[in-house]
């Protein structure tokens, strides 16, 4: 990665609040008072490949970095009822999916291997009993190392897992103490060779960069060890210290942090390390083997991005279960209830648990197609988005080209007649030009975490 890119000028002008954009509009903008017969019409029109994504909330310990919505827990009958209630769930969305095969199904959490053998047989049954699943459906899940062993790994393969997401964040032994996620080399080590063994076709390692006490001495470390596992990608994302947010964060010193300049320079040299072991750099955040369908989508100008981050994920509509699940239909987005008490309460009052969400406009549209292609490929051609969309482009986009001309200024991107590249030197401020096309980011900006 272009050396420039540590220039403390660009930090201090770009390091700004903004969305990851795994939507558009993002997910704060989602309102309450949405009509559930709305998600089920969309559903009802939608076309015949359905992706599912099934949020498990469950966690034993609390990780201090995290922002996902979870419950800490030991008792294992609380995944019984929230089981019971998923299947309530399913029965709801049944009849306006019957018309629709599972292509992809992705657990997340939470700790979806927070689940035993039989919950986890039981969730299974209760999917293909409410959704019609293809022949060639993907399953992927995301692992806590320390919730998993070889015989639950070998469980899930069974069940007809094939991808696996290993949670790492950080080998460092100090950064882990700090973030209370302690977890040796060893254990995903073993973790890791036992899912090639047994037959996974895809195995991704999570990192964090801008954690506490990381610095580029100790984290080279750490990729040298992710390397040594040779996964098949690695996902590298930003630390998000949003404590006024999320209230375990509170317990992490903010003077431990790394700066927005530090930051820069773990991600400098994480894209640098990566590349040089072969990894193809993939949207903002992921890196992939050269033969990784990520990789290969991404050459073919076919990369995905939704509420999960990148995919190959095609899929004509994404179908959330769970508590705080957000699915996008069409144009419709809802997302269920955040609170599990009160999920609970609405499954059992009114037979759903639609909490928030939009209809989008034909502009939300537009904008959404030119922001996905922006974080997708790094790249836009003008003439064809304006001729796909039927409009004037300089017309239409007219204040946010303006906003464009400072970036392109600092050399964050380039016209070459109709096209627009996002640089080298730009690809770590992508949000920042993506947030130009925003038209909603005028208000609300401040709830965002700093895109360094």
């Amino acid at each position: 990665m272009n050396t420039m890119i540590w220039d403390e000028a660009l930090v201090q002008k770009y390091n700004v609040k903004g969305p990851r954009y795994t939507s558009y509009p993002t997910a704060l903008l989602l309102r309450s008072g949405y009509s559930s017969q709305k998600a089920l019409q969309a559903l009802r029109q939608s076309g015949p490949a359905l992706s599912l994504y099934l949020h498990l909330p469950f966690c034993r310990q609390l990780c201090y970095y995290c922002g996902c919505n979870k419950v800490i827990s030991r008792d294992q009958s609380k995944a019984d009822r929230y089981l019971q209630y998923l299947q309530q769930e399913m029965a709801f969305y049944q009849q306006a999916t019957q018309h629709q095969q599972v292509t992809q199904l992705h657990l997340g959490g939470g700790t979806p291997t927070f689940l035993d053998e039989s919950q986890l047989r039981l969730m299974m049954q209760n999917l293909r009993q409410y959704f019609h699943f293809s022949p060639d459906a993907v399953l992927s899940i995301e692992i806590d190392p320390r919730s998993c062993d070889l015989k639950k790994l070998a469980l899930l393969r069974e069940l007809g897992f094939s991808r696996v997401s290993f949670g790492v964040q950080d080998f460092d032994a100090k950064v882990q103490q700090s973030i209370n996620r302690e977890q040796s080399f060893e254990l995903v080590q073993e973790l890791v060779l036992g899912a090639k063994i047994l037959g996974y076709q895809s195995i991704n390692l999570d990192l964090v960069y801008g954690l506490p006490y990381q610095h580029t001495d100790s984290f080279a470390d750490t990729l040298e060890q992710v390397i040594r596992l040779n996964p098949d990608r690695i996902s590298l994302f930003s630390y998000a210290h949003l404590p006024d947010r999320f209230a375990a964060q509170r317990k992490i010193p903010t003077e431990a942090l790394p700066d927005g300049h530090e930051k820069l320079a773990l991600l400098a040299l994480s894209v640098d390390t990566l590349q040089q072991a072969g990894y193809l750099a993939i949207g903002m955040d992921h890196f992939a083997k050269a033969d990784d369908s990520l990789a290969i989508a991404q050459q073919q100008g076919v990369l995905q991005r939704n509420f999960q981050g990148y995919t190959t994920d095609n899929a004509d509509a994404l179908l959330g279960l769970g508590v705080s699940a957000i699915s996008q239909v069409g144009t419709e987005i809802w997302q269920h209830q955040k609170d599990l008490n009160q999920y609970y309460r609405d499954l059992d009052d009114k037979g759903n648990s639609i909490d928030k969400g939009m209809s989008l406009s034909r502009d939300d549209l537009i904008r959404a197609d030119l922001i996905a292609s922006l974080m997708c490929n790094f790249r836009l051609d003008t003439a064809a988005f304006a001729n796909s969309w039927q409009l004037d482009f300089q017309q239409y986009f007219a204040s946010s080209l303006q906003q464009l001309a400072e970036c392109e200024k600092d050399q964050l991107l380039r016209w070459q007649e109709d096209v627009l590249t996002v640089t080298e030197l730009g690809r770590p401020w992508v949000r920042v030009i993506a947030a130009c096309f925003d038209a909603y980011l005028l208000s609300g900006a401040e709830r965002y975490s700093k895109v360094i």
